[in-house]
């Protein structure tokens, strides 16, 4: 039965929807069976991999959530559309923000998107949820769905200071909805390493938070190949194969299974 890791940082532009992306593919290469379900209105891991038509479609996670919601079976395959990389992809668009609203006040209302993943679960190794930068509620409806947190950081002082509101709502979703909910790690993503604030950030939060959550060794470097990659389309295995990011996406796949996530 799969690994269910959520990829969640409320702050946007913190690169979750690359890592949620390249992590996903650097695991297919691995020969791991690997869904990702973008849970974000703006799509971004879906236009990521390619899907740039998601507006129009009829066949994503918001009609999956609205067929829960009206007590209606969902089909079998669950949309899932096969990316040629190699992963499955339960795409998302703009109106998966309407279905959010209509979450507040429906029954069972944090375990709706956990009825989906259900339906499919046992057929992949590792499910990767992609959420959106809010803590509303789809992202606790990943919560709820996930074995583990990876929590994308940008190497910068305000980033670092909105982890701790974050760290308290999963610490509230394992006390009240997800007793088994665990980090898996916060990760370091577009860093510049020529510069001293993101050395000096990367060691202040290694002090704030390292005795009590895992850090990932690997960091993700900031490079104008993966917003090349992302524009195009397309992995950063597949855009820039011996490029420094998908190197260091190579050995953060590496260590994500070596940790048992």
């Amino acid at each position: 039965m799969a690994k269910i890791i959520s990829v969640v940082n409320q702050k946007g532009g913190t690169g979750k929807s690359a890592c949620a992306a390249n992590l996903g593919v650097g695991l297919a290469l691995m020969k791991q069976k690997v869904l990702i379900v973008d849970a974000d209105p703006q799509w971004d891991v879906s236009a990521s991999l390619g899907y740039r038509d998601c507006d129009d479609s009829n066949e994503t996670l918001t009609n999956l959530m609205e067929m829960v919601l009206s007590d209606e079976d969902i089909p079998e395959d669950c949309f899932i559309q096969h990316q040629e990389e190699g992963i499955d992809i339960i795409c998302s668009n703009i109106g998966l923000a309407g279905t959010e609203v209509q979450l507040v006040n429906a029954m069972s209302r944090e375990f709706v998107l956990k009825q989906i993943i259900n339906q499919v679960k046992d057929q992949y190794d590792t499910i990767i949820i992609d959420c959106m930068p809010s803590l509303g509620m789809l992202t606790i409806n990943a919560l709820a769905a996930s074995d583990e947190v990876l929590i994308p950081v940008e190497a910068s002082y305000l980033p670092i200071k909105g982890l701790q509101q974050l760290l308290k709502t999963i610490g509230k979703v394992r006390r009240q909805i997800n007793p088994k909910l665990e980090i898996a790690g916060i990760l370091f993503t577009m860093v510049d390493a020529h510069t001293n604030d993101a050395r000096n950030n990367m060691e202040l939060l290694q002090n704030s938070y390292g005795s009590q959550i895992h850090i990932f060794d690997q960091y993700i470097p900031f490079s104008v190949r993966m917003k090349e990659a992302v524009r195009e389309g397309q992995s950063i295995f597949r855009y820039d194969a011996k490029g420094k990011v998908a190197d260091a996406y190579r050995k953060l796949t590496e260590e994500v299974l070596a940790n048992g996530s």
